[in-house]
C-alpha cells in the first residue's frame, strides 16, 4: 500500500483551510493533491481535530492489543480442551 505524503496533521490542517473559505481547486493546486483526494480526506478525517486523531489512534492500537489479546487466550483454550478430551 502506498503511503501519503501527508501526515494526518497535515491532512486536518488541509481540511481546516478548505473549510476557512479558501476554495478547493485553489487548496488542491497549493498542496499538489486532487479533487478526488481531498474529498476522500473529507470523508474520513472531517470534523476531526488533532486532539481527537491522537485519541482515535490510541484506541485503535488498544484494540489491536485486545484482538491479539483474545486471539492468543482463544487458541489456548481450544489446545486445553483438545488435551481434556484426549485424555478422557
Amino acid at each position: 500500500m502506498k503511503t501519503s505524503r501527508f501526515s494526518e496533521t497535515q491532512i486536518i490542517t488541509i481540511l481546516k483551510q478548505g473549510e476557512s473559505g479558501i476554495k478547493v481547486k485553489d487548496l488542491c493546486r497549493e498542496h499538489g493533491i486532487s479533487d478526488a483526494t481531498y474529498y476522500n480526506w473529507k470523508a474520513k478525517y472531517g470534523g476531526l481535530e488533532a486532539s481527537d486523531l491522537k485519541r482515535l489512534k490510541e484506541v485503535e492500537s488498544e484494540c489491536t492489543k485486545l484482538k491479539r489479546m483474545y486471539a492468543d487466550l482463544a487458541l489456548e483454550n481450544r489446545a486445553l480442551k483438545d488435551l481434556i478430551e484426549k485424555k478422557l
